[in-house]
């Protein structure tokens, strides 16, 4: 694709995108944050990246993916993406790993140690956190777990800074010998901004010189690279007074806010003549320029989402008329509507409000839209074989984590990836083998090979028994139908060698492994009936691609015939969204939205439903 940029002299000039990167053009574009981000790896000379798909931290390493000049990768999971991006920053490259803020938690073990390490070539992590749990199972603020790992974390507000302060933290990373973290989060992940593109800076990768006191974590060695890492910590508060990321904006000082990130963008909104101190180095912090701040406005606001990490250290430091969450919440997104109703405006009073603005202070008043899985999704299928055999599930995450909701409702427990399996062993250890007689564990393909082997693993290895179904439809999909090991397809879109799940789950020992269409029923059925009665481990895996993938093709419909209905209900109990019950009680079948999958044609003892051809050219794969 050809694109028209404006060049520093003035003229214009067309350019393709790999010429962009090789001439001294200047182009604003509009990005995504995530984008951003991933530009800002580019520029700063970054050669290896490595992540887990995690909402909203996806778009970052499929943005990356399209830099040749990158080796990128999806990893099993996001300890395996840490530990690449270590070990390439061990070699004297520039890397980063990319997560969602629960993956932090994963790679944690990792992160909490390369922090005493060090780096060689520059180390970055980037966290995206998820204030309103929009794709999550919890709200954890990750500025907590880089306080307690001891890195510094950069803050952007816009996707302006969020490629400049990217490519920042890797001179951060290599001047203070330190992992540094990139937080960002929903909002800024997914909100576009100006960005001006820059060139590659390409960056010789550093000559490596053995050195075990900094790179062989034993103890010995740790307890003096701690002492590093508190002088590394003290250092850069006291740098952090003169960044340009730490900026403070004196305008009346009768009202003063401290913020960071995308709140920023909300004071702004809301109290534009207030003063602001914007941090854009959030751990550690500025101490002095807090201070200096501080000592300058009459009333002093912390506006932070999530946790008081901010406002717990600032009052700590005996600046007591700071105010934060006695006013703003510890939950959810923050809003400017927020800092209206709450916070007085300049001249002391609370400002009044337009009907307008007063009505958008509350959430709109909006049917609910409870999430379904998608019609033709073959998790539909199994859940409703389960349903009617009453069998409960440990779940997992995944969009099969939809089961837990009517009219499915077979879903009982969702902790976190990989658990299901380690919670049916508990099941199993603490109630005996006759209580999980029926209870299975459910896992998807994609989190099988995140965390779901060991589980397994472990399984086999204490003598459990129970039987786990690894709902296989050949992506991760969730997060947007990203490949992994078992798709045989590389982040770059590379061919390779894909793992076979059936085997192995069989090289762990399991006698019992088993493949079944996820579509038959009968076949499904009989299965779970079986394997729930061994008394050792059993695996059923179920198969059917997930119906929005590239190449998936749907030539049949189901259509209804409405004087074969009995108006029984059967085929609606597994709550397919193409279909609605009539006044009369019989069906129909949106054609526009169903994809052929043929389960309410089984479900049918009636013959009330037909599976036909009704586009005979749509033979041909879907093509968008």
């Amino acid at each position: 694709m050809r694109i028209q940029y404006r060049v520093p002299e003035g003229r214009t000039a067309v350019y393709t995108e790999q010429e962009i990167r090789r001439k001294d053009v200047t182009e604003k574009k509009i990005l995504l944050g995530n984008e951003a981000i991933a530009r800002g790896a580019y520029e700063a000379g970054v050669r290896v990246s490595a992540a887990y798909p995690g909402t909203p931290s996806t778009e970052i390493s499929e943005s990356i993916a399209k830099y040749d000049e990158i080796y990128a990768e999806w990893s099993p999971n996001e300890k395996v993406a840490a530990e690449v991006a270590i070990g390439a920053s061990i070699a004297g490259a520039r890397a980063m790993c990319s997560m969602k803020h629960v993956g932090v938690n994963v790679a944690a073990d990792p992160l909490f140690t390369a922090a005493y390490a060090g780096v060689g070539g520059g180390l970055v992590v980037v966290a995206a956190d998820d204030p309103g749990m929009y794709s999550s199972q919890n709200e954890q603020d990750s500025r907590m777990v880089a306080r307690a790992a001891m890195i510094p974390v950069l803050e952007p507000s816009d996707s302006g800074e969020a490629k400049e302060f990217t490519r920042f933290a890797f001179e951060l990373s290599e001047k203070y010998d330190t992992p540094v973290m990139v937080r960002s989060t929903t909002r800024l992940s997914h909100s576009q901004g100006v960005v001006e593109l820059e060139e590659r800076r390409e960056r010789e990768i550093l000559h490596y010189e053995r050195n075990t006191a900094k790179y062989v974590m034993m103890p010995g060695n740790a307890v003096k690279r701690h002492v590093s890492v508190e002088e590394r910590m003290k250092k850069l508060a006291e740098d952090a007074c003169a960044m340009s990321v730490n900026r403070a904006e004196y305008r009346d000082l009768s009202v003063g806010f401290i913020t960071s990130g995308i709140p920023y963008q909300y004071v702004r909104e809301a109290m534009p003549e207030a003063s602001v101190l914007k941090l854009g180095l959030v751990h550690p912090l500025p101490r002095k320029l807090i201070e200096e701040f501080a000592g300058k406005v009459d009333k002093l606001y912390i506006f932070e989402e999530l946790e008081p990490v901010i406002e717990e250290q600032v009052r700590s430091w005996g600046i007591l008329k700071a105010v934060g969450k006695a006013l703003f919440t510890v939950q959810g997104e923050y809003s400017a509507n927020m800092i209206r109703e709450r916070v007085p405006a300049i001249g002391g009073e609370l400002p009044e409000l337009s009907e307008k603005e007063s009505s958008s202070l509350s959430p709109a008043q909006v049917p609910a839209r409870p999430p379904i899985l998608c019609p033709g999704c073959p998790h539909r299928s199994v859940y409703s074989v389960l349903n009617r055999l009453k069998i409960h599930a440990a779940g997992d995450i995944g969009c099969y984590t939809l089961g837990a909701v009517p009219p499915l409702s077979v879903v009982d427990t969702t902790i976190c990836m990989g658990s299901s399996i380690s919670t049916l062993h508990g099941m199993e250890k603490a109630r005996g083998k006759e209580y999980i007689r029926n209870w299975v564990a459910v896992i998807g393909d994609s989190t099988f090979m995140h965390t779901g082997i060991n589980s397994l693993m472990n399984m086999v290895y204490n003598q459990s028994s129970g039987t786990v179904v690894i709902l296989d439809n050949s992506t991760t999909g969730m997060t947007g139908h990203q490949d992994h090991a078992a798709t045989g397809k590389t982040l770059k879109g590379e061919a390779v060698p894909a793992i076979n799940i059936l085997n192995l789950c069989r090289s762990l020992g399991i006698k019992h492994v088993y493949e079944v269409s996820a579509f038959d029923l009968q076949g499904l059925e009989e299965a779970f009936l079986r394997e729930t009665g061994r008394d050792e481990v059993s695996v059923i895996i179920t198969k059917a691609p997930c119906v929005l993938l590239k190449g998936v093709s749907f030539p049949d419909k189901c259509v209804p015939i409405p004087e074969k209905c009995r108006k029984c209900g059967a085929c609606l109990r597994p709550g397919c969204p193409a279909l609605t019950k009539n006044e009369d009680g019989t069906v129909s079948i949106d054609e526009t939205m169903c994809n052929g999958c043929g389960l309410c044609a089984k479900l049918c003892k009636f013959d009330a439903i037909e599976t036909r051809r009704v586009n005979k050219s749509a033979d041909t794969a879907r093509k968008d």
